[in-house]
């Protein structure tokens, strides 16, 4: 009964998830968008002490539910070494020591990136971002593919369906499927290897489960050494032969519950008169390390904290990005230094984003970060679709009078790429589109009325939200663009 309440909870949570990330309606975000921010290492990030407080609690009373039900990694990895079993018609797992030395190193290096404000380099390591770029960048371009072919197929009065743009790089793909087959190989070869070897939230919670309030119990007076609750073990934390478990592996799965005959496993308070005892006691230094290792990463949040073209004046091909001196975060992240601090690159923005004005990037230094890039669209003044979202606090939540008075950049005018400079044609597509009004036409020459009118900007009107650059009908590159700011401002 255990095992099959928490498979259906995690199948709802699983799919819940992926919607978040394959959705091009908005309507998973605005259900189910609020799973996103129960995910235990973005919740950290965002230091949502609440979720996180909740997330200690639940798994200091019934151990490591969080990695069995919420952690869509986690659950499909349990769903590959279940189409395994499928497969080979009958799985049987082995109990295996615990690999500590890695886990504590992995759970180490992670610690040491945050503290670094390499939160970037981290996330590739962090089970919910893994999945988030999974399912964005190897799934949703197939979605957006079928979802598109079927626009096309419907008749012209029906709007169940619509075209949908979506971008992703190779970079993207590379990083995504190199991630899904390390996983997936562990997972279909051993079940929960990943999760006890190198995720270092399965460290973390992994230590606190073991003093979880309920957890599996061997009754040893019933147990007979058939070895059932061990071949049935994805963690490989059941030593069957010594009657022992190590909770600090143990996902809570129920599994073995349901397949011993004998009755000798339930889930419970592990009580002295009931179990036999480990022969070994806790090395206290390695709780010490452990403790310090969370304490520490929480610390260095803390730190972290502080811290269509009309006119038909040019011939339509695709815009390029312009090289700008200071790139350009959302709206809601405050600053370049906040956003790259707290971003796991889980891709829930981009995959999100109806203007299509995110994605990843593929610089070196925010390799994966999303950026703000206008060839494909604008960023509009009343969205606020990727700040309600974020579950790292890389992008805080603001309503639509804030964002429309964020300054996030401002309008840079490029002479040498102006129609009416270099053509002698009349424009003005940027001024006539600027929802704020920060941009004027003004005569090229003061002293003749009669000159081209070119762009003025009022740098301090401007909100850098790109439609002048975006809706610029020179190509490649726009004669207006929008240069970020550090530090983002209000107007």
């Amino acid at each position: 009964m255990l095992k099959t309440i928490r498979v259906i909870l995690a199948v709802i949570c699983l799919l819940a998830v992926t919607m978040l990330f394959l959705d091009v309606t908005g309507t998973a975000v605005r259900y189910v968008g609020w799973l996103a921010k129960w995910q235990f290492m973005p919740a950290l990030l965002a230091m949502n002490v609440v979720v996180v407080a909740v997330l200690v609690v639940v798994s200091l009373i019934f151990g490591r539910v969080y990695c069995s039900v919420l952690c869509p990694l986690g659950v499909m990895q349990d769903v590959i070494s279940w189409i395994h079993g499928k497969v080979a018609k009958r799985r049987k797992f082995t109990y295996s020591p615990a690999v500590t030395w890695l886990r504590i190193t992995m759970l180490a290096l992670f610690v040491l990136l945050i503290a670094l404000g390499l939160a970037r380099i981290a996330a590739f390591i962090e089970p919910y971002s893994e999945y988030g770029r999974i399912v964005s960048s190897l799934v949703k371009p197939l979605y957006v593919d079928a979802n598109n072919a079927l626009a096309a197929a419907e008749s012209p009065d029906s709007y169940t369906f619509w075209h949908v743009d979506y971008y992703v790089t190779w970079a993207m793909v590379a990083v995504a499927a190199i991630t899904f087959i390390v996983v997936a190989v562990l997972a279909w070869m051993n079940g929960r290897t990943y999760c006890n070897t190198v995720c270092p939230v399965g460290t973390i919670l992994g230590y606190l489960s073991q003093f979880s309030w309920l957890k599996p119990v061997i009754d040893t007076s019933k147990c007979n050494h058939c070895g059932s609750c061990g071949r049935h073990c994805k963690a490989s934390c059941i030593d069957s032969k010594n009657q022992k478990i190590d909770y600090t592996r143990c996902v809570a799965c129920m599994d073995c519950i349901g397949y011993c005959k004998q009755g000798a496993l339930t889930y419970a308070h592990r009580s002295k008169s009931s179990v036999k005892e480990a022969d070994e006691s806790v090395d206290k230094s390695r709780r010490q390390f452990l403790t310090v290792s969370t304490i520490l990463a929480g610390t260095a949040v803390l730190k972290a904290e502080e811290k269509t073209v009309d006119g038909g004046l040019a011939i339509i091909i695709d815009k390029e990005k312009p090289v700008r001196q200071t790139r350009i975060t959302p709206p809601g992240s405050r600053s370049i230094a906040n956003f790259t601090k707290h971003c796991t690159s889980c891709q829930l923005c981009v995959s999100n984003c109806p203007n299509g004005v995110l994605r990843p990037s593929t610089e070196l230094d925010t390799f994966m970060q999303p950026e703000v890039s206008f060839e494909r669209g604008y960023c509009r003044p009343e969205c606020t679709t990727c700040s309600d979202m974020c579950p790292a606090g890389a992008i805080l939540p603001i309503d639509r009078a804030e964002r429309s008075a964020t300054q996030v950049g401002h309008a840079v005018w490029v002479r040498n790429n102006c129609l009416p400079v270099t053509e002698g044609v009349s424009c003005g597509n940027c001024a006539r589109h600027c929802p704020v009004g920060a941009i004027t036409m003004i005569s090229l020459d003061a002293d003749n009325p009669d000159s081209p009118k070119v762009p003025s900007v009022n740098t301090e009107r401007c909100i850098g939200c790109g439609a002048c650059e975006n809706l610029c009908p020179s190509r490649p590159f726009s004669a207006i663009y929008v240069e970020g700011h550090e530090v983002h401002r209000n107007v």
